[in-house]
């Protein structure tokens, strides 16, 4: 029976079916266990449109809801509120041969351990695939009449997931290799039009942070053109809401021309990244656009109260489609007045349509007019069209707040702001965290949302938002979060056996197996995560525990790392954050405007490895931190570039400054290292 405290929107759009579900736990399992009954596990979340065809077509339907209220114990799962049950039995759909995906049904031994695996399924028997009551009915024949088959099955596909989780995936002897590595994700790169090979598109920033690292390190224009090429379909393609703002989930096709209409908070926040990173690069006036117009976007439609909504959902893809596309004719009659001949040029309108016999705007092949007046037009019709797309019914925004994805997003906007001098958004990051810390936390505890424990994606991207705040705002209560955080982690995540975070607490409900997850779904992996989040505090804090730590998480697995490169693109990020960490230390009082230069040299650059600390005149460092002794040169603030142990000469001018840290790392090291070394 769907709790009547239910938030989530994937559950309540299942609460009028005849299926009498259950939540998650271990009350739902003890009843299968007591009635000797198999568990149907049903994952999905709101997003999903087949989720909602299968609830419509079988779970909806009486004779079939009859069936399994009485040979089953049905239980209903939305992922984004139980990641770790979803990764687990995802998991075991690899195992058993099922592509995985959602709707996920699997059926479960009263013990939580999987017998059976279906996806989506239809209501009626089809020659290419079976109903869900075909498989329901066969299944509970294995079940009654060939037990000791479901029991060989479930026991072999429990090894399989222990083994697949929490085998030794270390390397012996050897780190990664990033250069190569980010060659090979390379070699999966479409060099025509982006994203990785394939006949859906996601933006994968994970991986395109990978291969800016690569690009940053060797200067390699490989690695740029594919980035670029990559970032010119998501951007000026069908993916980017030209008319609202905001990034959709992916492109139904390898030319980014559709999207999936689903809106997810932890796009939003990623793709910001990578734009600021960009546009720290090369001044690109679009990265700039993009930003400022997510941001806008995120305060205008995801924001409740001070912190954001999970997502805004697809639901149906026709019926959302029409919300955000548009006839020929409405095109004309919402831009009256302006000349809108050049708008349906510029994004591709047509009296066919381009998307579902309706216009989707998207500038691809068109991307840039031919001058600023042209600009100032188009800014002006996509705020026409926004104003007159705002008078229909928007698709179902999902108002949980998801403590990981805030994280990733408050993150994006303290870097956002100091990068851009935007302090509106650096504010909008403080009000977003404590407002995170108010509604989900308590003491060192956070929760994942109202209601669920916090998992360790939650801690790690909150300790991260913490130090990415400090950085930015330079005020020390965000340090005192991220070492409670971290200390969390610690005591309650690391597997004590095979080392590294497991996904869920040791003080939580345990699932069959308690699962280590190196792979970004499609967040950052916990344990990507806190290779930076390790090391920044073992840099900020002189503390050796932490880097210890970050050096046993580093090498614990490389060799899984090495096998799966396209999944694991955060752990590859944090593991050369961990090797090439640099610290920019800025002696000099924080008011003093030459100090502020040099703090602004600093930000003007793409710093993926960076991290700056301003210290006052006579202040001390953290202990063994090799600028310690270092003051200001000529009574002027100045900067020390330090990086292995190994600090700069003094630098006092910030065009100096920013130039050092535009060489490549082994340049820098021949040129303005050398001072002086620590151990």
């Amino acid at each position: 029976m769907i709790p009547k405290n239910a938030t989530s929107p994937y559950i309540l759009s299942h609460k009028d079916n005849a299926v009498q579900w259950r939540s998650w736990g271990p009350e739902a399992l003890a009843e299968a266990g007591k009635q000797d009954k198999a568990v149907l596990l049903s994952l999905g979340y709101g997003g999903c449109h087949w989720c909602h065809v299968m609830e419509r077509e079988s779970f909806a339907d009486p004779e079939i809801a009859a069936f399994i209220n009485e040979n089953y114990i049905p239980v209903l799962v939305d992922r984004d509120e139980r990641p770790d049950v979803d990764m687990l039995y995802q998991g075991a759909a690899g195992i058993m041969g099922h592509a995985g995906g959602w709707p996920l049904n699997i059926f479960l031994r009263p013990d939580g351990v999987p017998f059976w695996v279906a996806g989506y399924q239809p209501k009626d028997d089809k020659p290419e695939i079976p109903s869900f009551a075909r498989v329901a009915r066969e299944t509970l024949a294995i079940w009654k009449d060939d037990r000791a088959r479901a029991d060989d099955t479930a026991e072999k596909i429990k090894a399989a997931v222990e083994n697949l989780y929490n085998r030794d995936m270390s390397q012996s002897g050897e780190q990664l290799n990033l250069d190569l590595s980010a060659l090979r994700v390379a070699q999966r790169y479409d060099i025509f039009f982006g994203g990785l090979l394939g006949g859906l598109k996601f933006p994968n920033p994970s991986l395109l942070a990978v291969l800016w690292g690569a690009f940053l390190r060797s200067g390699m224009a490989q690695f740029s053109q594919i980035i670029f090429t990559t970032m010119d379909g998501i951007l000026f393609g069908g993916i980017y809401d030209h008319v609202g703002g905001g990034f959709f989930r992916h492109a139904l096709d390898e030319r980014w021309l559709e999207p999936a209409f689903e809106k997810m908070l932890y796009d939003q926040a990623q793709m910001i990244d990578i734009c600021t990173s960009i546009f720290q690069f090369n001044r690109n006036e679009l990265s700039r656009q993009r930003v400022s117009e997510t941001i806008t976007f995120l305060t205008r439609e995801m924001a409740v109260g001070d912190v954001f909504a999970a997502s805004i959902s697809s639901g149906a893809q026709t019926e959302d489609g029409k919300y955000y596309t548009w006839s020929e004719a409405e095109i004309d009659a919402a831009l009256v007045g302006t000349f809108s001949a050049r708008f349906k040029q510029v994004y591709g309108i047509t009296r066919d349509g381009n998307v579902q016999g309706r216009n989707l705007p998207r500038r691809l092949g068109n991307p840039v007019p031919a001058n600023e007046a042209d600009e100032a037009l188009l800014a002006k019709q996509r705020g026409m069209l926004l104003a007159a797309r705002q008078k229909r019914t928007p698709p179902t925004r999902d108002d949980r707040v998801l403590t990981d994805w805030n994280a990733l997003t408050i993150a994006a906007l303290a870097r956002a702001g100091i990068v851009f001098e935007r302090r509106e958004w650096i504010d909008l990051a403080v009000k977003a965290f404590d407002g995170i810390v108010k509604m989900l936390g308590d003491g060192s505890k956070l929760s994942h949302v109202a209601g669920v424990d916090g998992f360790a994606d939650d801690y790690a991207d909150m300790a991260r938002a913490a130090l990415q705040l400090w950085e930015v705002t330079g005020d020390q209560r965000f340090i005192e979060n991220a070492k409670a955080w971290t200390q969390e982690m610690n005591d309650h995540f690391w597997n004590n056996d095979r080392n590294g975070y497991c996904t869920y607490s040791d003080a939580a409900d345990p699932l069959f197996v308690r699962q280590r997850i190196v792979f970004d779904n499609p967040t950052p992996s916990a344990n990507g995560t806190m290779l930076l989040v390790l090391t920044r505090l073992a840099l900020l804090t002189g503390e050796r525990d932490y880097m210890s730590r970050a050096s046993t998480l580093g090498a614990t697995f490389t060799a899984e790392v090495a096998r799966m490169l396209n999944g694991a693109g955060s752990f590859l990020t944090g593991f050369e954050y961990l090797v090439n960490a640099l610290v920019i230390v800025v002696v000099g009082h924080k008011g003093n405007s030459r100090t502020q230069d040099l703090i602004r040299a600093y930000w003007s650059k793409s710093m993926p490895n960076g991290m700056i600390m301003q210290v006052e005149p006579g202040d001390p460092l953290p202990p063994g931190h090799p600028a310690t002794g270092r003051g200001m040169e000529g009574g002027q603030p100045t900067a020390y570039i330090c990086q292995a142990g190994v600090c700069s000469n003094p630098i006092t001018n910030p065009a100096e400054l920013a130039n050092a840290l535009t060489l490549p790392p082994q340049l820098r090291g021949q040129g303005q290292m050398g001072q002086q070394r620590v151990g």
